[in-house]
């Protein structure tokens, strides 16, 4: 390969390695990545709305075997079941939830139909939660 060759193929290889470089779309991190969690629930949101509501609207009490529902149809709504579980987790632990399982309360399917009532000891339960939630917050932390 003479001279004139190599300084031809390496003006290629310089111009291939640039249209590659401005090809691929410059990607910035994002400073506070989303939890996955938040997204899944933010699917499910969409799906379900009657079930689960978005914040401001108070959540509601789910009905028992709910997650089994939703696993059931996990392929059809493309979320795997242990992202499932993790997103009915976090959802039934916060005190926007707890405080809607009140003694009597109904409690929804997906389709916001009523399926079953929050008992006497799943309300005190969810009080209990309520308490310990907040006296959690009025201790310092160490």
């Amino acid at each position: 390969m003479g001279l004139e060759q190599l300084a031809e193929l390496k003006k290629q290889l310089a111009e291939e390695k640039k249209s590659k470089q401005t090809a691929k779309p410059t990607q910035k991190k994002n400073p506070n990545p989303v939890d996955p969690v938040v997204l899944i629930i933010g699917k499910l949101q969409r799906l379900y709305p009657k079930a689960f509501p978005k914040n401001p609207t108070p959540k509601v009490p789910l009905k028992i075997g709910i997650l089994e529902d939703l696993q059931a149809r996990s392929e059809e709504i493309g979320i795997s079941t242990e992202d499932l579980q993790l997103a009915i987790k976090t959802w039934c632990k916060s005190s926007r939830y707890w405080q809607a399982c009140k003694e009597g309360a109904d409690r929804l399917d997906l389709d916001g139909n009523p399926d079953g009532v929050v008992e006497a000891t799943g309300a005190a339960h969810a009080k209990g939660m309520v308490r310990k939630q907040a006296k959690a917050k009025q201790s310092p932390t160490e």
